[in-house]
């Protein structure tokens, strides 16, 4: 695979940086951050990459959405070929005031990426991930926004000595303000970086036999995920634990399907998933033929059975 010479990085929260700067490193030769917040947040990040550029501290009165201009003018200068954004709300408006600003267009939600030999190729799920299409970005520097769990941080720590450089600011003329805060209703639960997940579908039933299924994730040491019907529908579980194509990709060891029909929004989400084993009742359910090993049985019969075997 052909490598690109320069490759910039950039999350909402810098907590994402190390995933996106892995993919950077797959990627590019050379590979820079750009950071806002605490200037701690740009030393640490300078120990997984090459470059930070730090955009300052920011007060209460600076949204995020702000510092496009800055940002713009430093990719402007340094001409990345490509330009990394994790798929956040905030992060795709960020992307795509750039490609206004730059005159150029913006590859999203992109589940792999390789550089051509006429240009950047992209790979991205349609029709609710029934599909693939390859898209290939032609222009200057490329932007694309990449969900979690597209590429793994790495696991050895930090040991970079990557410099940090401040960027002055651009005065945006048209700026956000923020009317109200609101403290988000939700768990923290980080999918993406687990290496085995227990999953529930509606084939649950109730809420309360999801209580069982928690003590065999606990057994596994997995975390416990959900369909997006669970999540959104009968909220079971909190959104941050929906898996699919609109929800959280997984990379997991092992992938245990609790209750699953097998829907593609819900499979595209752990087909990257080393073993996947699925329980259900109805012998003909789809996600039988998706999985690699299956058990046709009553979950309220074989979940405390797995639990009895794995205290064992």
């Amino acid at each position: 695979m052909n490598m690109l010479k320069k490759v910039f990085v950039f999350a909402e929260k810098t907590s994402a940086l190390a995933e996106l700067s892995a993919g950077g490193r797959q990627l590019g030769e050379f590979v820079a951050a750009i950071v806002a917040g605490p200037k701690a947040e740009a030393v640490a990040a300078a120990q997984i990459v090459d470059q930070v550029f730090w955009l300052g501290e920011l007060d209460s009165s600076v949204m995020l959405e702000d510092l496009t201009p800055t940002i713009a003018r430093l990719l402007q200068a340094e001409v990345p070929e490509l330009l990394l954004i994790r798929a956040t709300q905030r992060g795709k408006v960020i992307a795509g005031r750039l490609a206004a600003i730059l005159h150029t267009s913006v590859m999203t939600d992109i589940m792999a990426l390789s550089p051509e030999s006429d240009g950047i190729k992209g790979i991205r799920r349609v029709f609710g991930g029934a599909a693939e299409r390859s898209e290939t970005a032609l222009s200057g520097t490329t932007i694309a926004t990449v969900g979690t769990g597209v590429f793994e941080a790495g696991k050895e720590p930090g040991n970079r000595q990557g410099t940090v450089t401040l960027v002055e600011t651009v005065q945006t003329e048209k700026k956000m303000k923020r009317i109200e805060t609101r403290k988000r209703i939700g768990e923290s639960v980080n999918l993406s970086a687990a290496k085995r997940v227990v999953a529930v579908g509606r084939g649950i039933e109730k809420q309360e036999n999801i209580g069982p299924v928690q003590e065999l994730a606990g057994l596994l040491e997995a975390e416990l995920g959900c369909t997006r019907p669970v999540a959104e529908g009968e909220k079971w579980l909190a959104r941050e634990r929906y898996i699919g194509v609109s929800g959280v990709m997984l990379k997991p060891d092992l992938y245990l399907a609790l209750g699953l029909s097998g829907q593609i929004q819900h499979m595209v989400g752990v087909n990257q998933a080393r073993v996947t084993l699925a329980v259900n009742k109805d012998k003909n359910a789809p996600i039988f033929k998706l999985v690699d090993y299956g058990i046709v049985g009553d979950l309220q019969k074989v979940v405390p059975a797995l639990i009895a075997k794995f205290k064992d």
